[in-house]
C-alpha cells in the first residue's frame, strides 16, 4: 500500500508553491508575473466597484407625492415640471387652454344652478364641487329676509344659458384628447345641472392618467384637415365665453346672488380651479394662460400619473426622478402600496384649511382627521423605515382666509382650547400634532420634516422644492453609499 499525501495539506498551497528547485532568476521572474497579476486584479476591482458607485448614484430618484384628494398634489407636480422641465412646460402650456376655460364655465354654471333654486322657491342649501362639508355638522347656512331677484337676474339666466352648452362641448372634447371615445366621456349634457344631488356631484369631469390629453401643437402635414377643424372649435368656444363676459361678472359681482352663496355656505373662491375673479383676462378671444394659470387650474384625474424630470442645474444636476401624483380618493388609496418598494422620499401633503370640512366621498369623516390618520398609516409603515418623508402643510393661503371670515377652529377641533383663532398659533398646533404622531408611530428615528406652504403660489414653491430637492438628494446618496 502507497503512502498518501498527509491529510492536512492545503491542495490551493501545494499549487501555489514555488517549484522545486527554482533558480533565483526562475524565481525573480515567478516573482514579477505574480505581482502584475497582482495589479490587473487591483484594477478590475477598481474598475468594478466604480461601475457599481456609478449605478448607484445613476439610479433614478423614486418620489411619492400622498395626501387625501385635492391636498395639492398635482398642483405639487405642476411645480416640479415649472422648475426643472421648462421646454416640456411651454410645449404643453397651451393645452392647459381649455382646462382653464371649462373651469371658469363651470363655476358660473354653478352659480346659475343655485340661482335657478332659489329663484323656484328655496331649495336646501346646496353642495358645491368644494371641499365645503354640508349640513352634516360642520356648517350652518346663514338665514334672514328673503333674497329679492330681479328681471336683470332672469336675464342673465338667459343670456348665460349657452355657456352650458360650451362646458359640455370642451369636456368632450378634452376627454377625446385624452384617447376615450365619445360615449366613455364623463361629462355634463348640456341641460343638466352642475349642482344638486349627491349622485351629480360624484360624476365631476375626468380624465385617466394611463391616456395623456395633452397636446404639444407640433402640427404635421397630415393633419391638416383634422387641425383646421380643431382650431375652429376652439375659435367658437373662444368667441362665446368672451361674448359672455361681461354678464359673468354682473352675475359673479351681484351683491344679491354674493348674499345667496353666504346663506348656502358656498364658498367660490375655496373651489379648486377658481378664476372668477379673473374674468377680464380670461373671457378674451386670444387668452393665452400664464404660468400661474396652469398651476391653478383644476382637472381631474384618475389613476397614477408618473413624471420624469432630468434635472440640469441645481445639487441634482444629472439625476432623474420619477415623480409618483398617486390618486388620494379612498377609493385609490390601496393603489398607493405597490409603489412604496425601493421609493426613495414621499412628499406628504395635508391641506390645514380643511379643519370644518368632510370628505367627499364620505361625509361623516372630517378632513383633518383623515390626514391625521393617513399620516399615520405612512410614518408606521415598515416598508417605508428607512423612506425620506416631507410633509408640506399646505393650503396656508385658505387657512388665513378662513379665519379672517370668522370660522373658529375650536367649534370643530375642541383640542385647539383657548388659543388665540390666528394663522401662527394654528399653524404651531397643527404641526406639533403631526410632529407627535410621527415620534409615536415611525418604527424607526427619523427627522421631522415639514413646510408651510401654498402651492398656487409659484414663487415660493420653488425655493420649498430647492430645499427639498437637496434634502432628498442627500439622503438617497447616503443609502447609495456614496456620501
Amino acid at each position: 500500500m502507497g503512502v498518501g499525501r498527509p491529510i492536512d495539506e492545503d491542495p490551493l498551497s501545494r499549487l501555489l508553491a514555488p517549484p522545486p528547485n527554482e533558480t533565483p532568476e526562475e524565481r525573480e521572474i515567478r516573482l514579477k508575473l505574480e505581482a502584475e497579476a497582482r495589479l490587473r486584479s487591483e484594477r478590475i476591482d477598481d474598475q468594478l466597484r466604480a461601475e457599481r458607485a456609478a449605478l448607484k448614484k445613476n439610479k433614478p430618484v423614486k418620489v411619492l407625492l400622498l395626501g387625501q384628494s385635492e391636498s395639492g398634489k398635482s398642483t405639487t407636480l405642476k411645480n416640479f415640471q415649472l422648475a426643472y422641465c421648462q421646454s416640456q412646460w411651454e410645449a404643453e402650456r397651451a393645452s392647459w387652454r381649455m382646462v382653464i376655460q371649462l373651469n371658469l364655465v363651470r363655476a358660473i354654471n354653478s352659480i346659475l344652478d343655485l340661482l335657478a333654486e332659489e329663484m323656484a322657491g328655496g331649495a336646501a342649501p346646496a353642495s358645491v364641487d368644494s371641499d365645503v362639508s354640508d349640513d352634516e355638522g360642520n356648517f350652518s347656512p346663514r338665514t334672514g329676509s328673503l333674497l329679492h331677484f330681479t328681471g336683470t337676474h332672469r336675464l342673465l339666466k338667459l343670456r348665460l344659458a349657452p355657456l352650458r352648452t360650451v362646458q359640455h362641448d370642451l369636456e368632450i372634447r378634452i376627454g377625446i384628447q385624452a384617447g376615450s371615445e365619445i360615449h366613455d366621456v364623463i361629462s355634463s349634457p348640456p341641460n343638466s345641472p352642475v349642482l344638486g344631488s349627491k349622485e351629480r356631484k360624484q360624476q365631476e369631469f375626468f380624465v385617466r392618467s394611463a391616456t395623456s390629453w395633452k397636446q404639444t401643437h407640433s402640427r404635421t402635414p397630415s393633419d391638416g384637415t383634422n387641425t383646421k377643424y380643431q382650431d375652429a372649435q376652439m375659435r367658437e368656444t373662444a368667441d362665446i365665453i368672451a361674448g359672455c363676459a361681461e354678464d359673468m361678472k354682473a352675475i359673479w359681482e351681484d351683491t344679491t346672488v354674493r348674499e345667496m352663496l353666504l346663506r348656502k355656505g358656498v364658498r367660490m373662491e375655496a373651489t379648486p380651479g377658481f378664476f372668477l375673479n379673473d374674468i377680464d383676462r380670461i373671457a378674451v378671444r386670444d387668452y393665452e394662460p400664464t404660468d400661474d394659470d396652469v398651476v391653478r387650474a383644476r382637472l381631474r384625474t384618475l389613476g397614477v400619473q408618473e413624471h420624469r424630470i432630468k434635472f440640469n442645474k441645481g445639487p441634482a444636476s444629472g439625476s432623474e426622478w420619477y415623480i409618483y401624483d398617486v390618486g388620494g380618493s379612498r377609493t385609490q388609496r390601496i393603489a398607493w402600496y405597490p409603489y412604496f418598494d425601493d421609493c426613495d422620499a414621499i412628499i406628504f401633503l395635508a391641506p390645514i384649511n380643511c379643519f370644518d370640512e368632510r370628505l367627499a366621498e364620505d361625509r361623516r369623516i372630517n378632513r383633518l382627521e383623515d390626514s391625521y390618520m393617513l399620516w399615520k398609516a405612512v410614518v408606521s409603515s415598515k416598508l417605508l423605515a428607512k423612506t425620506s418623508i416631507i410633509l408640506f402643510l399646505n393650503k396656508r393661503d385658505l387657512l388665513e382666509q378662513k379665519l379672517r371670515s370668522g370660522v373658529r377652529i375650536r367649534e370643530h377641533v375642541h383640542s385647539y382650547g383657548d388659543r388665540p383663532n390666528d394663522v401662527e398659533h394654528a399653524l404651531k398646533y397643527f404641526q406639533q400634532h403631526f410632529r407627535d404622531i410621527l415620534r409615536k408611530n415611525s418604527p424607526e428615528p427619523r427627522p421631522f420634516r415639514a413646510h408651510i406652504t401654498s402651492v398656487v403660489d409659484t414663487k415660493a414653491t420653488a425655493v420649498t422644492l430647492s430645499v427639498v430637492e437637496e434634502g432628498i438628494l442627500r439622503d438617497h446618496l447616503t443609502r447609495a453609499d456614496l456620501l
